[in-house]
C-alpha cells in the first residue's frame, strides 16, 4: 500500500499525525541562505497566522512582496459551502492575517473573491472568510458575473485566451492563498489549481487539458507570493469533501514565490511525488517554475 493511501485509510485511527509529525519528503531537501532571503517556508505545529508569520520572516517580510499605495488581491479559496472545519476552503483566520499583513505594508487596498463552485453568498458567508476579511479592512467582491471579467490573450499551449476577474488585472500584488487538500481530477488542490477561481470559463480547462490548461494561465500572469494553507487538511473525496472524517490536523504552512516550487513542496507534505502531478509537472517541463527542490533554500520552521 503507497504511503498516501496508508494514511487516508488511517486518519480516523489517528495515524496520520504520527506519519507527518515532521515535514514529509522536504526534510533532506533545499540549499541555507541567510534569513528572510529563503526561497521556501515551511512550518509545522502553530495557529495558522502564526505560522504565516514565521514564514513571512524567512521570507523577507510582506515589504518585500508589497510596498506603500498598491493594490493587492490576496485569492483563498472560497469555491464551497461549508464550514472552516471541513477543509474545503482557505482557513479565514490566515486570510484574516495575510490581508492585516498587507495593510501594515502600506496597501492602499486589499480585494478578496473567487469564482465560487457552489451559491457564491452562502459560500462567502458559510466559509467565515467574507466576514474575516472585511473585519480585516479587506473589499469582498464577488465572482458570479461574466460581467466582472474581461478576456485576455494567453500564450500557451491549450489556452490561448480567457476571461480574467477585472479586480485581478487592476492589482499591482497578486498573493495566491489555497488549501491543500485532496482533489478527485488532479489528485492535489493546490497553487496553481487554486488560478481557476479567477478565471470565468473553467468547462474549458476540463474540455481541452485540464493539467495543460492550469499551467498555461501561468504564462499570463503569476502570483507574486504563494501562501499554501495545511492548517487542516482534506484528504480524500475532494474538493468538496463529504465531512469531518476527512480532515486531518495537519497545522502546516508553506509559502514562496515560485508557484511550482510551493505546489511541489506541497505535493510531498500530502504524501505524493510532484513529478505524479500532471500540471506540477507540465509547468517544470515549461520553465514556469521548477519543481527541483534540491536547488532552493527552504527554511523548516517546527513551532
Amino acid at each position: 500500500m503507497k504511503r498516501r493511501e496508508f494514511l487516508l485509510k488511517s486518519v480516523g485511527a489517528g495515524v496520520a499525525g504520527l506519519l507527518f509529525s515532521d515535514f514529509g519528503g522536504l526534510n533532506a531537501m533545499g540549499l541555507s541562505a541567510s534569513e528572510g532571503e529563503y526561497d521556501l517556508a515551511a512550518v509545522r505545529g502553530g495557529e495558522a497566522p502564526d505560522m504565516f508569520e514565521k514564514a513571512m520572516e524567512a521570507l523577507g517580510g510582506m515589504k518585500r512582496f508589497v510596498k506603500p499605495g498598491q493594490k493587492v488581491l490576496v485569492k483563498p479559496n472560497i469555491g464551497w459551502d461549508v464550514p472552516p472545519e471541513r477543509a474545503a476552503n482557505t482557513n479565514p483566520e490566515l486570510v484574516a492575517k495575510i490581508i492585516s499583513s498587507c495593510f501594515d505594508a502600506g496597501a492602499s487596498e486589499v480585494v478578496v473573491f473567487d469564482h465560487t463552485c457552489d451559491q457564491w453568498e452562502r459560500c462567502y458567508r458559510n466559509s467565515q472568510i467574507e466576514s474575516s476579511a472585511r473585519k480585516a479592512g479587506a473589499k469582498v467582491v464577488p465572482g458570479n458575473s461574466e460581467s466582472f471579467y474581461r478576456e485576455v490573450p494567453v500564450p500557451g499551449r491549450r489556452l490561448k485566451q480567457t476571461k480574467v476577474h477585472r479586480d485581478l488585472l487592476e492589482a499591482d500584488v497578486f498573493i495566491n492563498v489555497p488549501v491543500l487538500k485532496h482533489h478527485g481530477s488532479t489528485t492535489v488542490s493546490l497553487s496553481m489549481k487554486n488560478l481557476m477561481g479567477v478565471i470565468w470559463d473553467r468547462r474549458y480547462y476540463h474540455g481541452n487539458d485540464l493539467s495543460q490548461c492550469i499551467a498555461d494561465f501561468l504564462t499570463y500572469r503569476k502570483p507574486d507570493l504563494n501562501i499554501v494553507d495545511g492548517y487542516r487538511m482534506l484528504t480524500r473525496k475532494g474538493p468538496r469533501g463529504v465531512s469531518e472524517a476527512d480532515v486531518v490536523g495537519l497545522k502546516a504552512l508553506i509559502a514562496g514565490r515560485d508557484i511550482v516550487a510551493v505546489d511541489a513542496a506541497a505535493t510531498l507534505m500530502f504524501g505524493e511525488k510532484p513529478q505524479n502531478i500532471k500540471h506540477i509537472s507540465i509547468a517544470d517541463e515549461m520553465g514556469l517554475g521548477t519543481m527541483n527542490l534540491e536547488n532552493l533554500s527552504i527554511k523548516r520552521i517546527k513551532m
